[in-house]
């Protein structure tokens, strides 16, 4: 039998693997979906993880500590042992809280290419060194959902490049938060010709010159939803300058739990994309309606601001559906609530939709890809 690496912990039966197995750092549910590690302890039982071995989701957290000791492994050829790979269940996995080298992450990936894993979240790693050269063909897996949540790179804004050259092409969903760097090494970076889904909520110093950085021109080619919560964004008429900049021309955009003001007088106007149906402006402080919106939407979500009457017809565009819960002049309980939610007097429509601004943006695209909640 091929002996694999000990930092595939998760792909491989125990028996390719050093010690026993312990229970305490890994737990699974009794239908053997769903397997969460947490390895805290001063010297970790990290062959507990073969417990997720049977398992569809996996989640493993690494206690802050560096997973330089799985290096020696890194440079094992993945081909030994790919139908092992290719017969696990794994679909979902989230790997966190730890110091990564870089090549352990291209390995790591590299070795994931034969299993049928779908969605990947990366959640507060530091990841340190350089990412080796890529292979001549993409060797990663066929991810459909990626998601980062405070994840440091050592090479700056070259990361997006150097880490897409390790994914096979079709990636649907881009989700990216908390980044120490949104400034993409544009013409190196390759096109994503199936991203429909780009969230970059929860980066709130983004604003609309980050924006401009972020969305490099014509790399988003099938781009239908585009998800900025919380990303310091000030004005609509801002994010559609640099939508047509990038030449995107998505059907959903959320600006919600951004702090948005009328453009300035002055400002340079901006015509929105054609294909765009649906905007989302809750819980962005408004008073009154911004102007130079599109003429015509599908959906526009103005719940729980801070209009204190019902908008006129000429402030709107032509719209279907208006959702305006939890504005002050529906509901006067509604400012009370947004100036300090633990006072009593809780207004369900903004309860509810407050509590995702403490989720990250990665997990709301996950449960609507095809919409706002």
């Amino acid at each position: 039998m091929v002996r694999a690496p000990c930092w595939l912990l998760l792909l491989l039966p125990p028996v390719l693997c050093v010690s026993e197995t312990a229970l305490e750092p890994c737990e699974v549910d009794d239908e053997d979906f769903r397997c969460f590690c947490n390895f805290t302890d001063p010297e970790p039982e990290w062959s507990s993880a073969f417990q997720c071995v049977s398992a569809v989701e996996v989640e493993i957290h690494g206690g802050g500590r560096s997973l330089e000791q799985f290096l020696k492994g890194a440079d094992t050829d993945p081909k030994q042992y790919a139908d092992m790979v290719k017969a696990l269940r794994l679909r979902r996995l989230t790997v966190a809280s730890a110091q990564v080298p870089a090549v352990l992450v291209a390995a790591f990936l590299r070795a994931l290419g034969y299993s049928r894993l779908k969605e990947l979240t990366l959640q507060d790693l530091e990841v340190t060194g350089a990412m080796p050269p890529p292979p001549r063909e993409a060797a990663g897996p066929a991810l459909s959902t990626l998601g980062l949540r405070n994840v440091s790179w050592a090479t700056g804004g070259a990361w997006l490049t150097e880490l897409q050259q390790w994914l096979k092409p079709g990636l649907k969903v881009l989700s990216i938060a908390q980044a120490h760097s949104l400034a993409f090494s544009c013409a190196q970076l390759s096109t994503f010709p199936a991203l429909t889904t780009l969230d970059l909520s929860d980066n709130p110093r983004l604003g609309e010159r980050g924006l401009t950085a972020a969305l490099c021109p014509h790399k988003f080619p099938a781009l239908q939803a585009l998800v900025l919560r919380n990303t310091g964004i000030e004005t609509p008429n801002g994010v559609c300058l640099a939508m047509a900049v990038a030449g995107v021309q998505p059907h959903r955009l959320d600006l919600s739990h951004n702090s948005l003001r009328a453009t300035a007088p002055g400002a340079p106007g901006c015509v929105w994309p054609s294909t765009l149906n649906s905007i989302n402006l809750s819980f962005a402080g408004l008073e009154q309606v911004p102007k130079g919106l599109p003429a015509r939407l599908s959906v526009l979500d103005l719940r729980c601001n801070k209009l204190n009457r019902e908008p006129r017809p000429e402030e709107l565009p032509k719209v279907s559906n208006l959702a305006l819960d939890g504005n002050p002049f529906l509901d006067p309980e509604a400012f009370n609530y947004q100036e300090d939610p633990m006072k009593s007097g809780v207004v369900p429509a903004c309860a509810h939709s407050a509590l995702a601004v403490g989720m990250s943006g990665t997990f709301v695209v996950f449960q609507r890809v095809g919409g706002f909640t």
